[in-house]
C-alpha cells in the first residue's frame, strides 16, 4: 500500500493556500499533515480536526501561536527537519519553504507551487526597510543565503505544479525547471450566486499590505468620488484611511458570509496588484460581480476582458479609474460569470492532479 505523506508550510493566514491543503487532505485522508506551525486562532476549524498534523520545533517557541514572520530564519532548517522515512510520495505545497524538505531516495516528491519565494526574491527590499539601520546589513546578508538555498532546495523536487502559466515561467526561469500548471480550486459552494441586487459601490478584499497597491484602488475611486469597501486588515491600514477620501469604508477583517454578501452586492472587485493566481478573482466572478484588476499575473488567467471584469494595462490610479468608467459601461452577464468560474471548481482540480500523480508515478 502507497504511503503518502502531505506538507503544507503553516496554518497562518487561512486563504487559498489552505483551501489546497484542505482538499489534498480530502484526496489522501489518511496521510499526515507535516506544517510548519499553526495559529491559536485556526485550531478550532473543523476541516482541520481530521487531519493528523505533525508540526516542526518552531509550533514549541514562544510566540509561534501568533506569528510566524520572526522565525523566517529557521524555517529552512525546520523543513530539513522534517523525517519522511518510509513514505513513497510526498505532496508539498509550496509558496515559501515547503519545496526544501528533504525526501528519502525512493519517494516521489511533488510541489505545488503556488508562488516563487516571494520574501526572498520580490519582497526582501521591502521588508528590510521596516528594520532598524544597525540590522538591514545582516538582513541583506540572509536574504543572499535564503536566495542560494531557495534555488539549491528546488533541485530536491522530483515534479513541479505550478498554480498557473506565470508561475511555471518563473520556476523556469529561476530554477531551470519545468512546471506543468493546474490552477488551484476555489470553493464553488461557498461562493455561490445570492439573490440580491447590485449597487453603487465597489470592493477590495485581501490583506493590507503594499505589494497588493490598494492605494491605487483608493485613489482611484476618490478621484471619481465613488463609494468603495475595503475588507482586511494590514500594515498599510493607516496609510490608505490617511489616502482614502469619505464615500470609503473600511470593514477590517470579515467572515467569508460577509465577504460573500458584500460581493453579491458590489459593482465590481477591484484588483490592482499583481498575484501569482489571486483566489479571489475566481470567487467575485463564482457570485456574478465582475471584476476589474491590473493585466499581469494570474488575472490574465481567470478575467475574460470585457466578458467578466475589464483589465487595464498600466498600474497607476488614473488607469484604474478609467477601466472603471469603461466597466460601468458593460452589462455583464452574471449567469455567464459563474459559468465561467466553474472551471475552476475543486473536483475539477481533484480529477486534473490526481491524472498528473498518475502520469508522474508511471514515468518513474
Amino acid at each position: 500500500m502507497k504511503r503518502v505523506a502531505l506538507v503544507h508550510e503553516y496554518f497562518c493566514n487561512m486563504g487559498g493556500a489552505e483551501l489546497v491543503a484542505r482538499v489534498l487532505h480530502e484526496m489522501f485522508p489518511d496521510a499526515p499533515v507535516y506544517t510548519l506551525q499553526i495559529y491559536d486562532r485556526n485550531r478550532g476549524h473543523a476541516w482541520m480536526k481530521g487531519m493528523a498534523l505533525r508540526t516542526s520545533f518552531v509550533q514549541r517557541l514562544p510566540f509561534a501561536g501568533r506569528t510566524h514572520e520572526m522565525f523566517l530564519p529557521l524555517l529552512p532548517y525546520a523543513i530539513e527537519h522534517f523525517d519522511f522515512s518510509g513514505y513513497d510520495l510526498i505532496l508539498s505545497s509550496s509558496s515559501l519553504i515547503a519545496k526544501g524538505l528533504i525526501p528519502p531516495p525512493d519517494a516521489l516528491h511533488i510541489s505545488y507551487t503556488q508562488s516563487r519565494q516571494r520574501v526572498a526574491w520580490d519582497l526582501s527590499y521591502a521588508y528590510i526597510r521596516t528594520l532598524p539601520f544597525f540590522l538591514r546589513p545582516f538582513a541583506e546578508m540572509y536574504m543572499h543565503h535564503l536566495r542560494l538555498w531557495d534555488v539549491a532546495a528546488a533541485q530536491r523536487v522530483d515534479r513541479f505544479i505550478a498554480n498557473s502559466h506565470f508561475v511555471a515561467r518563473r520556476i523556469e526561469q529561476l530554477y531551470r525547471r519545468t512546471a506543468e500548471a493546474l490552477h488551484p480550486p476555489a470553493d464553488l459552494d461557498l461562493f455561490a450566486p445570492l439573490e440580491t441586487r447590485r449597487r453603487e459601490y465597489y470592493v477590495i478584499v485581501g490583506r493590507l499590505v503594499r505589494y497588493k497597491r490598494f492605494d491605487l484602488a483608493v485613489e482611484a475611486c476618490k478621484k471619481l468620488d465613488a463609494p468603495l469597501r475595503v475588507i482586511g486588515d494590514g500594515t498599510e491600514r493607516a496609510a490608505l484611511e490617511k489616502l482614502a477620501g469619505p464615500r470609503t469604508e473600511f470593514l477590517g477583517l470579515q467572515s467569508h458570509a460577509v465577504i460573500r454578501e458584500q460581493l453579491a452586492g458590489a459593482r465590481a472587485l477591484l484588483f490592482p496588484g499583481v498575484e501569482d493566481f489571486g483566489i479571489t478573482l475566481v470567487e467575485a466572478q463564482a457570485m456574478g460581480c465582475p471584476v476589474v484588476a491590473y493585466a499581469a499575473g494570474g488575472a490574465m488567467e481567470t478575467v475574460r476582458d470585457g466578458e467578466t471584469g475589464v483589465l487595464f494595462h498600466a498600474q497607476n490610479a488614473d488607469a484604474i479609474a478609467d477601466a472603471l468608467t469603461r466597466a460601468a459601461a458593460i452589462s455583464f452577464d452574471e449567469k455567464f460569470l459563474n459559468a465561467h468560474a466553474q472551471q475552476f471548481s475543486i473536483p475539477n482540480f481533484k480529477t486534473r492532479l490526481h491524472e498528473m500523480i498518475c502520469k508522474y508515478e508511471d514515468a518513474r
